[in-house]
């Protein structure tokens, strides 16, 4: 396989390619699901091509929980099914496919009853353990463990003693949600793939009744393009109904839009060494450690608004702060908060309103000859969804295609990782940077470190960390631009980086150092650079008076004051 760029004329050569001859399978939508689907696709020799209408991940997929776990309440639920899928699937991203980006994190779940709750969450926790292991990729974190009142709060002081009477301590995973997209979209590159971000569908090809394409508009350059391929895969999340209603029809099954919004604030404003699982009267809430912060999450409320800029209300924010405060010794404040982001959830419909009731399973449908349909499901999951597309698109093509292989195909740069792991002294001492910087790089990139090395050897400068920003190095912001695909700042600051969550200005201190850099690799003019800026400082505006408001609806009217930025 070759190391996949996505640079600016890789992505012009992509859509001239997808537009010269029929492709087997279209993928549209550059989640998680439709980035597996093409990775999926392309591993099975097929023809492939994956259309985004923004940038890779730009919807749910960057704003997650970030974690890759089986759903310890769904045991509750009795799925069964669906946790050993998950399990399953953790396992495989933790020891094969991706171990530079799923890492282990620990969680720690309060008790509040004496002995019918210790039994009753521990046997529960025990079986998450079992059917991890009985899955055959799940040696690879420790076991759950029973703890007492004392020994819980010697690893989590910031508790209150009232708030438990002991407590379970267990094992899931994490990663950055928007680079593992990323990754994946390059790694289907690598195996041949046509990809372009900036690419929107606007309309499908049909030949009488059966979909034979798409029209797809280039929203950065310019013009339209009749990509003809023969199978076309909606992949497109929340958005799969207004997809679907291209063709004329919503299809076999209804997505709904859940909200969950999250909240990041800084590491040392909670006293823990591990993360932390709670009851809410509605779900569960999350405080997840997150590098030198902590995330915080999650709600689930319906919302039918803007799909593109999910709005966090002041009420979303004041329902989190309020019930994380409620176990812990020193209170949370607003003051507190560095960054909130909010996502939305593509659930399958069902007869509840309730959002937490509806489906977190997927469902794949043919609704027209030469179209299938892929929706709901967890992220971790997404390997199994893409296999399940693929297979019904495999359906509709006049010929022998593989099986699904992508159990054994790791993504770029897990190849190699380990070793330079175990090697990170070695490669610090030679390049002059920290073993701490090494170790961030290898973490982020795996064995593609490398490759930001060799450009940190050719201009040193890059091996400075940005201004306002000091936990990114500026090479990571000219291989945003020459190698992941990034247009705009927003990409860089948002989905590369997590710059935008992780200061408190949310990156409009280091907005215009990005810009500068990136206009070295996308052939900016000093216009576009302000234009970059200027457009970042509005939508950071937006955002902030957004969670200012009392409910949905007047937070979505703050938050659509910072449109998209078209370029000219």
């Amino acid at each position: 396989m070759r190391t996949a760029t996505l640079g600016p004329a890789e992505r012009t050569q992509a859509l001239a390619a997808m537009a010269e001859r029929e492709l087997d399978v279209l993928v549209v939508g550059a989640g998680v699901v439709g980035a597996g689907t093409a990775l999926d696709a392309v591993t099975r020799g097929l023809s492939t091509g994956l259309v985004e209408a923004r940038d890779w991940a730009s919807g749910t997929s960057s704003r997650s929980s970030k974690l890759i776990h089986g759903g310890l309440r769904y045991l509750e639920m009795l799925d069964f099914v669906l946790v050993r899928e998950a399990l399953k699937e953790r396992g495989l991203l933790l020891e094969r496919l991706a171990p530079h980006l799923v890492k282990p994190v620990p969680f720690l779940y309060p008790l509040q009853h004496k002995g019918w709750e210790r039994w009753y969450a521990g046997s529960g926790v025990a079986l998450y353990d079992a059917m991890s292991v009985s899955s055959g990729h799940g040696r690879g974190l420790p076991v759950h463990r029973h703890l007492s009142r004392r020994r819980a709060l010697r690893v989590a002081p910031a508790l209150k003693k009232d708030a438990l009477v002991g407590a379970l301590q267990y094992y899931d995973a994490q990663m950055d949600d928007a680079r593992f997209v990323e990754t994946l979209v390059r790694t289907a590159a690598g195996y041949g793939a046509q990809v372009a971000n900036g690419a929107r569908v606007i309309d499908f090809l049909r030949e009488g009744e059966r979909v034979v394409g798409a029209r797809v508009q280039d929203v950065e350059e310019g013009g339209e393009y009749e990509v003809r391929a023969k199978q076309v895969v909606n992949a497109t999340g929340v958005w799969t109904d207004d997809t679907q209603a291209l063709i004329g029809e919503r299809g076999q099954f209804h997505v709904r839009a859940s909200k969950g919004i999250h909240l990041v604030v800084p590491k040392d404003r909670i006293h823990s060494s591990t993360g932390l699982i709670l009851r809410t009267e509605k779900s569960v809430l999350f405080v997840i450690p997150w590098g030198r912060h902590w995330i915080i999450g999650t709600t689930d409320t319906d919302w039918d608004l803007d799909k593109a800029h999910p709005a966090a209300s002041s009420a979303d924010i004041d329902y989190l702060l309020e019930h994380v405060n409620s176990v812990l010794n020193t209170p949370l404040s607003r003051d507190d908060v560095q960054g909130v982001y909010a996502g939305l959830r593509p659930l399958l419909a069902g007869e509840s309103d309730a959002t937490s009731k509806l489906s977190r399973e997927h469902t794949v449908a043919h609704p027209a000859p030469g179209l299938v349909v892929v929706a709901g499901g967890k992220y971790t999951t997404y390997r199994v969804m893409a296999k399940d597309a693929v297979d019904e698109a495999v359906h509709g093509l006049d010929q022998r295609v593989a099986e699904c292989v992508t159990e054994d195909v790791p993504l770029l740069g897990a190849e190699g990782y380990r070793a330079l792991w175990n090697a990170r002294a070695r490669i610090a001492a030679r390049t002059g940077l920290h073993v701490a910087r090494v170790e961030h790089l290898l973490n982020r990139y795996g064995s593609m470190t490398e490759e930001l090395l060799d450009l940190i050897a050719e201009d040193a400068s890059l091996g400075q960390p940005l201004a306002g920003a000091e936990d990114y190095l500026r090479a990571e912001v000219v291989y945003a631009a020459s190698h992941e695909g990034a247009r705009h700042l927003d990409d860089v600051l948002t989905r590369r980086t997590r710059i935008s969550i992780e200061t408190f200005d949310r990156g409009t201190r280091c907005a215009r150092e990005c810009a500068d850099l990136m206009a070295t690799v996308l052939g900016w003019d000093t216009g576009q650079v302000e234009r970059e800026v200027e457009h970042y400082r509005k939508r950071v505006e937006a955002e902030r008076e957004s969670q200012r408001q009392p409910d949905d609806l007047t937070a979505d009217a703050a938050r659509l004051g910072a449109p998209d930025i078209v370029p000219l």
